[in-house]
């Protein structure tokens, strides 16, 4: 389905009835807004993961503009605080009122910029496998791409990250071949990768040298957010390193903030812990 959102056509779609019989009356389900990661996939990466959170919350999967179904809009409006509006208007066009918004990965800085500048509209917020700012704990991204995948890896990473190089589209070939494997610790299907929309220009748009992707910095705007946060990472994220997830946990509302670490777990907490990465978010969900 798609939707009129600030100018582009947003595709979403929808898991799990929104109001559900109770007895004698009708019991209306929060509202589980998902933002995938990227910038450049979509969100068919996160089904079926997460299609077991149906029984307790409505779940709405959003394509970010530029991103998998969705409309491109204008090149230059591929920016976080342009993705952030996006989540509040399309809220706004669906009727969707005080969501809970997951996002991981790149979908959980969208998530921040969209929680920043609107504080009072989200219920609660989910941030998986993300950073409050771009740029940061670079040797240890390249330390953990090389301990898991080897020099090739660990030369890429430092490419990617260090230099700010091999964005074109043969290191970005490379990457997806070398290092992205090592996104997680078990294996995930190749048809995951197969049924996936993939959009590398925004992906190319993002980390081009002085791009957002190591430029952007939401810290001085932490302090806005008002709703309860549950942070999740992985102890042995080669992306996000712990660090920079610990850094943001510990730069928010401290009575707003829970911060799950998760042992044995790289950059897909769900995939690499379903059991435990589901449990923490469904005891977060419906916690009063």
């Amino acid at each position: 389905m798609h939707v009129l959102v600030n100018g582009v056509r947003l595709f979403f779609d929808v898991e799990g009835a929104g109001l559900v019989p109770d007895g004698p009356a009708m019991r209306e389900k929060p509202t589980l807004v998902m933002l995938h990661g990227g910038p450049g996939a979509d969100h068919s990466i996160y089904k079926p993961d997460y299609s077991s959170l149906a029984d307790i919350a409505q779940i709405v999967y959003l394509d970010h503009r530029g991103n998998g179904r969705s409309e491109d809009g204008p090149r230059e409006m591929w920016r976080l605080s342009q993705w952030g509006e996006d989540v509040r208007a399309f809220c706004d066009a669906l009727g969707i009122v005080n969501p809970v918004v997951l996002g991981a990965s790149f979908g959980g800085v969208v998530a921040l910029a969209y929680a920043t500048r609107h504080p009072a509209h989200p219920s609660k917020l989910i941030l998986i496998s993300t950073a409050a700012a771009g740029g940061t704990h670079l040797e240890q991204r390249v330390k953990l791409f090389g301990r898991f995948g080897g020099p090739e890896a660990g030369a890429l990473a430092r490419r990617r990250f260090v230099e700010m190089r091999g964005h074109d589209a043969t290191s970005l070939e490379a990457w997806s071949r070398l290092a992205l494997p090592h996104y997680f610790r078990i294996p995930r299907h190749p048809d995951v990768a197969r049924r996936a929309v993939s959009r590398p220009d925004v992906l190319q748009w993002f980390t081009r040298p002085g791009g957002e992707s190591a430029t952007f910095d939401m810290f001085n705007e932490l302090h806005r957010i008002r709703c309860p946060t549950l942070v999740m990472g992985g102890e042995d994220d080669p992306v996000h390193p712990i660090e920079s997830q610990a850094e943001l946990a510990a730069a928010l509302p401290p009575h707003l903030v829970q911060f799950e670490r998760f042992a044995d777990c790289r950059h897909a907490v769900i995939p690499d812990a379903p059991e435990r990465g589901l449990a923490a978010i469904r005891e977060f969900i419906q916690r009063g």
